[in-house]
Protein backbone atom coordinates (compact mmCIF):
# COMPACT_ATOMS: atom_id res chain seq x y z
CA UNK A 1 0.00 0.00 0.00
CA UNK A 2 1.45 3.36 -1.03
CA UNK A 3 2.06 5.88 1.71
CA UNK A 4 0.86 9.45 1.37
CA UNK A 5 3.25 12.30 0.86
CA UNK A 6 3.80 14.95 3.53
CA UNK A 7 4.82 18.57 2.91
CA UNK A 8 6.24 20.93 5.53
CA UNK A 9 8.45 23.98 5.85
CA UNK A 10 11.91 22.93 7.02
CA UNK A 11 15.56 23.71 7.59
CA UNK A 12 18.49 21.35 7.04
CA UNK A 13 20.24 20.69 10.35
CA UNK A 14 22.82 18.16 9.18
CA UNK A 15 23.53 15.75 6.35
CA UNK A 16 25.79 12.72 5.97
CA UNK A 17 26.77 10.64 2.92
CA UNK A 18 24.66 7.54 2.31
CA UNK A 19 25.81 4.89 -0.12
CA UNK A 20 27.40 6.18 -3.32
CA UNK A 21 25.08 8.95 -4.44
CA UNK A 22 22.67 9.76 -1.60
CA UNK A 23 22.49 11.69 1.67
CA UNK A 24 20.82 11.14 5.00
CA UNK A 25 19.43 14.53 5.99
CA UNK A 26 18.22 15.72 9.38
CA UNK A 27 15.42 18.22 8.81
CA UNK A 28 13.88 20.51 11.41
CA UNK A 29 10.30 20.94 10.24
CA UNK A 30 7.68 23.29 11.60
CA UNK A 31 4.79 20.89 12.13
CA UNK A 32 6.48 17.48 12.33
CA UNK A 33 9.59 18.20 14.38
CA UNK A 34 12.98 16.74 13.55
CA UNK A 35 12.77 14.30 10.64
CA UNK A 36 15.32 11.94 9.14
CA UNK A 37 15.05 11.56 5.37
CA UNK A 38 17.04 9.91 2.59
CA UNK A 39 17.79 12.24 -0.31
CA UNK A 40 18.37 9.74 -3.11
CA UNK A 41 20.89 10.83 -5.71
CA UNK A 42 21.55 14.14 -3.94
CA UNK A 43 25.34 13.73 -4.30
CA UNK A 44 25.14 13.57 -8.10
CA UNK A 45 26.38 16.78 -9.78
CA UNK A 46 23.14 17.28 -11.69
CA UNK A 47 20.77 16.51 -8.82
CA UNK A 48 17.96 19.01 -8.27
CA UNK A 49 18.14 18.24 -4.53
CA UNK A 50 21.84 19.00 -4.23
CA UNK A 51 21.51 22.72 -4.95
CA UNK A 52 18.65 23.23 -2.47
CA UNK A 53 19.67 21.17 0.57
CA UNK A 54 21.65 23.99 2.16
CA UNK A 55 21.84 24.77 5.85
CA UNK A 56 20.26 27.96 7.23
CA UNK A 57 17.91 28.34 4.27
CA UNK A 58 14.14 27.76 4.53
CA UNK A 59 12.79 25.07 2.24
CA UNK A 60 9.51 23.36 1.49
CA UNK A 61 10.13 19.61 1.71
CA UNK A 62 7.96 16.71 0.59
CA UNK A 63 8.65 13.20 1.88
CA UNK A 64 6.96 9.82 1.97
CA UNK A 65 7.39 6.41 3.55
CA UNK A 66 7.43 4.98 7.04
CA UNK A 67 10.01 4.06 9.66
CA UNK A 68 12.93 6.00 11.09
CA UNK A 69 14.08 7.33 7.71
CA UNK A 70 11.60 8.62 5.14
CA UNK A 71 12.24 9.23 1.45
CA UNK A 72 12.69 12.85 0.41
CA UNK A 73 10.73 13.41 -2.78
CA UNK A 74 11.01 17.09 -3.66
CA UNK A 75 12.48 20.27 -2.17
CA UNK A 76 11.70 23.89 -2.98
CA UNK A 77 13.88 26.78 -1.82
CA UNK A 78 11.79 29.44 -0.05
CA UNK A 79 14.53 32.09 0.23
CA UNK A 80 14.35 35.16 2.41
CA UNK A 81 17.34 34.65 4.74
CA UNK A 82 20.89 35.75 4.03
CA UNK A 83 23.52 33.24 5.26
CA UNK A 84 25.30 34.33 8.46
CA UNK A 85 29.04 34.92 8.36
CA UNK A 86 32.04 34.76 10.67
CA UNK A 87 31.24 34.17 14.34
CA UNK A 88 27.54 34.42 13.49
CA UNK A 89 27.94 31.39 11.21
CA UNK A 90 29.52 29.40 14.02
CA UNK A 91 26.67 30.47 16.28
CA UNK A 92 24.21 29.20 13.67
CA UNK A 93 25.99 25.82 13.63
CA UNK A 94 25.74 25.86 17.44
CA UNK A 95 21.94 26.24 17.29
CA UNK A 96 21.80 23.32 14.85
CA UNK A 97 23.84 21.13 17.16
CA UNK A 98 21.60 22.05 20.10
CA UNK A 99 18.50 21.02 18.16
CA UNK A 100 20.10 17.76 17.06
CA UNK A 101 21.12 16.90 20.61
CA UNK A 102 18.04 18.12 22.46
CA UNK A 103 15.13 17.13 20.23
CA UNK A 104 13.95 13.57 19.65
CA UNK A 105 12.69 12.81 16.18
CA UNK A 106 9.07 13.56 15.25
CA UNK A 107 8.43 15.77 18.29
CA UNK A 108 6.83 18.97 16.87
CA UNK A 109 7.65 22.38 18.35
CA UNK A 110 6.20 25.05 16.00
CA UNK A 111 7.08 27.91 18.36
CA UNK A 112 10.68 26.68 18.58
CA UNK A 113 10.81 26.41 14.79
CA UNK A 114 9.70 30.04 14.53
CA UNK A 115 12.29 31.04 17.16
CA UNK A 116 15.01 29.22 15.21
CA UNK A 117 14.03 31.00 11.99
CA UNK A 118 14.06 34.37 13.80
CA UNK A 119 17.47 33.52 15.30
CA UNK A 120 18.96 32.80 11.86
CA UNK A 121 17.59 36.11 10.59
CA UNK A 122 19.05 37.96 13.58
CA UNK A 123 22.45 36.30 13.11
CA UNK A 124 22.46 37.18 9.41
CA UNK A 125 21.64 40.81 10.27
CA UNK A 126 24.57 41.08 12.72
CA UNK A 127 22.43 41.24 15.87
CA UNK A 128 24.35 40.98 19.18
CA UNK A 129 25.47 37.36 19.36
CA UNK A 130 25.23 36.82 23.12
CA UNK A 131 21.69 38.17 23.42
CA UNK A 132 20.57 36.28 20.32
CA UNK A 133 21.94 32.96 21.57
CA UNK A 134 20.57 33.41 25.10
CA UNK A 135 17.12 34.11 23.71
CA UNK A 136 17.23 30.96 21.57
CA UNK A 137 18.64 28.75 24.33
CA UNK A 138 15.89 29.75 26.77
CA UNK A 139 13.17 29.39 24.15
CA UNK A 140 14.42 25.87 23.49
CA UNK A 141 14.60 25.01 27.20
CA UNK A 142 11.04 26.27 27.70
CA UNK A 143 9.67 24.45 24.66
CA UNK A 144 11.30 21.15 25.63
CA UNK A 145 10.17 21.40 29.26
CA UNK A 146 13.66 21.80 30.74
CA UNK A 147 13.51 25.45 31.82
CA UNK A 148 13.09 26.01 35.56
CA UNK A 149 10.55 28.46 36.97
CA UNK A 150 12.15 31.88 36.86
CA UNK A 151 9.75 33.95 38.94
CA UNK A 152 9.39 31.70 41.99
CA UNK A 153 11.94 29.70 43.99
CA UNK A 154 11.82 26.02 44.95
CA UNK A 155 9.61 26.79 47.96
CA UNK A 156 7.09 28.77 45.93
CA UNK A 157 8.27 32.17 47.14
CA UNK A 158 8.59 35.00 44.59
CA UNK A 159 12.10 35.60 43.28
CA UNK A 160 13.51 38.79 44.82
CA UNK A 161 15.65 41.01 42.56
CA UNK A 162 18.38 41.69 45.13
CA UNK A 163 18.85 38.14 46.43
CA UNK A 164 21.19 35.49 45.06
CA UNK A 165 19.95 32.06 44.02
CA UNK A 166 21.51 28.73 43.15
CA UNK A 167 19.96 26.35 40.63
CA UNK A 168 19.36 22.77 41.79
CA UNK A 169 18.42 20.19 39.10
CA UNK A 170 14.97 18.79 39.71
CA UNK A 171 13.89 21.39 42.24
CA UNK A 172 14.66 24.85 40.86
CA UNK A 173 16.19 27.88 42.54
CA UNK A 174 17.03 28.12 46.22
CA UNK A 175 18.49 31.03 48.17
CA UNK A 176 22.26 30.73 47.81
CA UNK A 177 24.65 30.27 50.69
CA UNK A 178 26.78 33.33 51.48
CA UNK A 179 29.89 33.42 49.31
CA UNK A 180 28.54 31.00 46.69
CA UNK A 181 30.37 31.45 43.38
CA UNK A 182 27.70 29.65 41.31
CA UNK A 183 24.72 31.81 42.29
CA UNK A 184 22.87 34.30 40.13
CA UNK A 185 21.08 37.48 41.15
CA UNK A 186 17.30 37.41 41.25
CA UNK A 187 17.17 40.33 38.81
CA UNK A 188 18.75 38.10 36.15
CA UNK A 189 16.04 35.48 36.62
CA UNK A 190 13.29 38.08 36.39
CA UNK A 191 14.90 39.58 33.29
CA UNK A 192 15.00 36.13 31.69
CA UNK A 193 11.35 35.55 32.59
CA UNK A 194 10.49 38.86 30.89
CA UNK A 195 12.62 38.05 27.82
CA UNK A 196 15.18 40.78 28.31
CA UNK A 197 18.74 41.07 29.58
CA UNK A 198 19.37 44.63 30.71
CA UNK A 199 23.02 44.62 31.75
CA UNK A 200 26.37 42.93 31.04
CA UNK A 201 26.16 41.18 34.43
CA UNK A 202 22.73 39.74 33.68
CA UNK A 203 23.89 38.55 30.26
CA UNK A 204 26.93 36.89 31.82
CA UNK A 205 24.83 35.18 34.51
CA UNK A 206 22.22 34.09 31.97
CA UNK A 207 25.00 32.50 29.89
CA UNK A 208 26.37 30.63 32.90
CA UNK A 209 22.89 29.43 33.87
CA UNK A 210 21.98 28.26 30.36
CA UNK A 211 25.29 26.38 30.11
CA UNK A 212 24.69 24.67 33.46
CA UNK A 213 21.17 23.53 32.55
CA UNK A 214 22.16 22.40 29.05
CA UNK A 215 25.16 20.50 30.41
CA UNK A 216 22.88 18.72 32.86
CA UNK A 217 20.42 17.77 30.11
CA UNK A 218 23.25 16.59 27.84
CA UNK A 219 24.73 14.59 30.75
CA UNK A 220 28.00 16.51 30.56
CA UNK A 221 28.78 15.67 26.93
CA UNK A 222 30.30 18.83 25.37
CA UNK A 223 28.95 20.55 22.28
CA UNK A 224 31.57 20.60 19.52
CA UNK A 225 30.60 23.97 18.07
CA UNK A 226 30.75 25.62 21.49
CA UNK A 227 34.32 24.38 21.94
CA UNK A 228 35.26 25.71 18.49
CA UNK A 229 33.98 29.16 19.48
CA UNK A 230 35.92 29.03 22.75
CA UNK A 231 39.12 27.98 20.99
CA UNK A 232 38.78 30.71 18.33
CA UNK A 233 38.28 33.39 20.97
CA UNK A 234 41.40 32.17 22.79
CA UNK A 235 43.37 32.72 19.58
CA UNK A 236 41.97 36.22 19.02
CA UNK A 237 44.38 39.07 19.79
Amino acid sequence: MATSKVRDTAFVLHSTPYRETSLIVDLFTRDHGRMGVVAKGAKRPGSALRAVLLQFQPISAVWSGQGELRTLNTVEWLGGIQPPRGDALLCAFYTNELLLRMLPREDPHPALFDAYSATLTALAEAAPLEETLRSFEWQMLRETGHAPELDIDATGEPIRPGMRYAWHPGSGFVVAEPGSDTAVVGRTLLDLAAGRLTSPDSRSEAKYLARAILSHQLEGYPLRTRQVLIDLHKLSP
